[in-house]
């Protein structure tokens, strides 16, 4: 008989980049548990930061962390959940650095490695924050958060409950909102993506959903040249943001 899958869970981090990472960050950690004889390479380091910050740390048999999650790495933080923060909070971050708000919108999409990708790109590529929906999308679980190799620790994350009606938050604040489609007639490589840009990214199959597409202020489409139609979300979220940082750096407009 095979045994049942954890359960997914927003209080726990598992694997050693995610918890080194909240360590770093700066997180409030309740405790840690590790495995017995788990002493190798990074987890020692853990361990030390952990103790220096008077964390208590718990050492259990492996089979007990399986039972809480996969693929811990021999060690699992409980942690506080993830602290959501406003629209308006990741707004106040792109003013603050004097730069146009760049934000990804996350629409639809439940497999949690493709959203811990999609946050680490994210984080890298210098957005302001990511926003998910509190209804066709996932929350950020221990496997978003490993996922996304500690990026959950310092990449805003807004869950909100009607993404048309905070898409026409951003387009009030000057955000044009740019989504991505397989049948947008535009390529991706010809949109302007310097100024503030709302980007949003669908799930696999389905896409954006048609209401919230109507709200878009253009329509890119990543050209596909073979058998394959459409490319996975976090790769084409990968290219659309990493485009944006092309243009920026190169200082030009994509060729219309």
């Amino acid at each position: 008989m095979e045994r049942p899958e954890p359960e997914e869970r927003e209080d726990l981090l598992a694997g050693r980049q995610p918890v080194m990472e909240a360590l770093k960050s700066g997180r409030a950690i309740n405790k840690l548990v590790v495995a017995k004889g788990a002493r190798e390479g990074s987890i020692r380091e853990i361990l030390g930061m952990a103790r220096d910050r008077g964390i208590p740390i718990t050492e259990l048999e492996r089979t007990v962390l399986d039972r809480e999650v996969r693929h811990h790495q021999g060690i699992i933080a409980h942690v506080a959940p993830v602290a959501y923060v406003e629209v308006e909070e990741i707004l106040e971050k792109a003013k603050a650095k004097g730069e146009p708000p760049f934000v990804l919108l996350l629409d639809g999409l439940e497999d949690p490695h493709n959203i811990g990708a999609l946050l680490r790109t994210a984080e890298g590529a210098g957005a302001h924050g990511v926003i998910i929906p509190k209804r066709r999308g996932g929350a950020i679980t221990s496997t978003v958060a490993k996922a996304s190799a500690g990026a959950v620790e310092y990449v805003p994350i807004a869950r909100v409950t009607n993404l048309v009606q905070t898409v026409g938050q951003l387009k009030k604040a000057g955000l044009w909102i740019i989504g991505s489609a397989m049948d947008a007639p535009r390529p991706y490589f010809r949109q302007d993506f310097r100024g503030p840009v709302g980007l949003i990214v669908g799930s696999e199959g389905k896409g954006i959903s048609p209401l919230l597409r109507e709200h878009c202020d253009h329509l890119v489409s990543i050209p596909m040249g073979g058998k394959v139609d459409s490319l996975n979300a976090s790769v084409a979220g990968a290219l659309l943001m990493y485009e944006r940082v092309r243009q920026l750096q190169e200082g030009v407009k994509a060729p219309q």
